[in-house]
């Protein structure tokens, strides 16, 4: 049973401690084995604090054997994108150009975590301070697909969800300002959740303060819907967070979406190109919804690629946060350095006017909703491609290395909720996502939808053939 405790999601482990046929620290030794055995082909993982785990997990058993956890998470090993602080680690963003010295605080989501009883050990790759859609680094290198060793994870909380389609733990957090979570879960057949903006307060900010979200990657929506009650709790050193809310989201999960209106968009009117496997897929699991009740139609949401908005709110904010190392240049991968560069260049009136896009496309999608309760797209375009890639060799016509991912990023603008779930393998074994998008606030919406498509298919229970 060992072994197979580190493909268990979170729910199931809970249980399990509950009823005593299993302990934190059995599972905590067994991630810390396969991460062992495993990452130094993965490269998911890039610290590791192995001594403050088992410490950790042993406390956690005594509360356990007492019957006083000390939270809904004691207990879970959770592993951080290396964007995200988590105390006495450092925080090196994927690049050499970071100070390397140990956290004095938490997150505000992973500080939730520990107060959970989480045992927060160890950080995940990711994209030279988050800018790229896959995960490549100069610190660290290339973090590749449980699924397909040759093919990327995505990004830019690739190293997350490839740790978990790993079996290196039963979750990560990451962050998401444009796809950031959804891309890499979609590559990797994971849960992968983007919270109506405000929701999880967010501390410190991320490079795109205006955009980014913090959330979880997971095996199954149940412990999507479980960590969000936990993460969304007041911090209040986020000055976007939303009022606490009691909501459980655990709660009416299961009701199914039985009368829903769904519209059903392959391209967003505006994408390239979307790859016909994928299309097939994606195709055939959102029509699927109306045998479980709900009305599909075809339906273009009707608003422009908003891919330049995303650039320049992210591009200024990557320029602030490396101002300490404009004069290294030299020193930063070329993802990066045009990021910078672009964001130096853009003026106040660009940023100002992206703001004014940004307000009509939130405007626009609250009156697409008064019509249609969900919206679901592909979340990509392709399946994994090459991990030494930054983009498909079938998308280099389009002049654009984020063409393969058209959908993600509006959503994060209109600060609405969307999921990725897997739905489906292409016929190299690669899984395929398809994304549920709700209306502002609908995130309880949007967990039920991708509950009741989880609890219609088996695509959860597959797992890569890594050993």
């Amino acid at each position: 049973m060992t072994g197979d405790l580190v493909h268990w999601p979170v729910c199931k482990l809970i249980g399990a401690y509950r009823r005593k046929k299993a302990s934190p620290v059995e599972v905590m030794r067994a991630v810390l084995a396969r991460i062992d055995r495993l990452n130094g082909k993965v490269n998911a993982i890039c610290h590791l604090d192995r001594d403050g785990a088992i410490k950790a997990a042993k406390q956690s058993e005594r509360r356990w054997a007492k019957g006083r956890p000390l939270g809904p998470l004691d207990g879970i090993p959770v592993t951080a994108k290396d964007t995200l602080h988590i105390k006495g680690m450092p925080t090196r963003w994927g690049s050499p150009l970071s100070d390397p010295a140990p956290q004095t605080e938490d997150s505000a989501a992973l500080a939730r975590l520990r107060e959970s009883g989480a045992i927060l050990f160890g950080k995940n790759t990711c994209p030279e301070y988050g800018t790229g859609p896959v995960t490549i680094n100069p610190l660290t290198g290339i973090t590749r697909n449980p699924w397909n060793l040759t093919r990327t994870s995505g990004g830019s909380s690739g190293g997350a969800a490839s740790a978990v389609a790993a079996g290196f733990g039963p979750m990560a957090i990451g962050t998401d300002a444009g796809g950031s979570i959804r891309i890499p879960c979609s590559f990797t057949g994971l849960v992968g959740l983007k919270t109506t903006l405000g929701l999880v307060p967010v501390y410190p900010p991320m490079v795109a303060p205006l955009l980014s979200t913090t959330g979880s990657i997971t095996r199954t929506v149940d412990d999507a819907a479980y960590i969000l009650n936990v993460i969304k709790r007041r911090d209040g050193r986020d000055f976007q967070e939303l009022p606490p809310t009691a909501d459980d989201y655990g709660k009416g999960i299961g009701k199914g979406v039985k009368g829903l209106r769904v519209a059903f968009s392959l391209t967003l009117g505006y994408a390239a190109k979307v790859d016909d496997e994928v299309a097939k897929i994606v195709t055939e699991a959102a029509y699927s919804f109306r045998k479980l009740g709900a009305r599909v139609e075809d339906r273009d949401p009707g608003f422009e690629n908003p891919n330049a908005i995303v650039r320049t709110f992210v591009n200024v904010g990557i320029a602030y946060r490396t101002r300490h190392g404009h004069g290294q240049m030299a020193s930063m991968g070329e993802n990066l350095k045009t990021s910078v560069e672009a964001g130096l260049k853009a003026s106040a009136i660009d940023y100002a006017t992206a703001f004014d896009q940004r307000a009509k496309l939130h405007a626009h999608m609250a009156a697409f909703h008064e019509k249609y309760d969900l919206l679901m797209t592909p979340t990509l375009a392709v399946a994994a491609f090459p991990a030494e890639r930054w983009f498909p060799e079938e998308f280099a016509q389009f002049n654009n290395i984020r063409a393969w991912l058209p959908f993600t990023n509006p959503f994060s603008l209109s600060q609405q909720p969307a999921i990725t779930i897997p739905c489906g393998f292409t016929r190299e074994g690669l899984p395929v996502g398809l994304q549920i998008v709700g209306a502002k606030y609908a995130d309880a919406l949007v967990l039920r939808a991708a509950k009741a498509y989880e609890s219609a298919n088996d695509w959860k229970d597959r797992r890569p053939a890594l050993d």
